[in-house]
């Protein structure tokens, strides 16, 4: 997939999704090691509260990041749960508009999102926020019109149902894809969230990305 002379790999994520949050900055971490700045990310909204027909948990997700932080170390410096936003749907549009201004506005959009809800406690639900962000990038987005901002979401959300999207992250290249290439996740006998990583996964992952 591209634009021009630069290449992207979309991703299908939410913005609450820890495990995104961990495989965009790997993805990131691993292209600047590379000096590969014509691969860009494209992130598309896979809304986990629609997808799961109710609201994400900040208590929950700070379980998630916990078990997380077990296994890799660097990520979630600041963060508790506590502002965790009541929805991610406004954050994801305005990811999404960026994305159609420029590839690499929204993928810049889409980290420092992620950057500010997971690093630094902040709730990206708050209309001040996102208006601050989009003003940043120069970003034409109107934050009060939250019907648009719904429908923006869904419209790609029914765009990855119709690609075979199975959770968050679930990245695409140009010759396969990968869900959660960087960690691996699942659950115990008990039902206790697990998780690992996974170096071949995502080393397979990376090669098909920077091919």
């Amino acid at each position: 997939m591209s634009v021009g002379s630069a290449k992207y790999i979309e991703v299908f994520a939410d913005v609450g999704c820890p495990f995104t949050h961990v495989g965009l900055l790997r993805f990131v971490e691993s292209r600047e090691e590379r000096a590969r700045q014509d691969v860009r990310l494209r992130v598309r909204s896979w809304p986990l509260e629609i997808v799961n027909g109710e609201p994400m948990s900040g208590s929950f997700i700070a379980e998630e990041v916990a078990e997380i932080c077990e296994q890799v170390s660097g990520y979630f410096d600041g963060f508790d749960g506590t502002a965790f936003p009541s929805s991610s749907l406004g954050a994801m549009a305005l990811a999404s508009v960026a994305g159609s201004v420029d590839v690499a506005v929204g993928e810049s959009v889409s980290l420092e999102l992620r950057d500010l809800l997971f690093e630094h406690n902040t709730d990206v639900s708050d209309p001040e926020v996102l208006e601050a962000v989009a003003k940043r990038w120069s970003v034409p987005f109107d934050t009060a019109d939250s019907e648009l901002h719904r429908q923006i979401v869904l419209e790609e959300h029914r765009e990855g149902v119709a690609r075979g999207v199975t959770g968050s992250p679930h990245f695409f290249t140009s010759s396969g894809d990968f869900f959660c290439p960087a960690l691996a996740v699942g659950r115990d006998e008990s039902g206790h969230l697990r998780v690992t990583t996974d170096p071949d996964g995502f080393e397979r992952f990376l090669e098909a990305c920077f091919a």
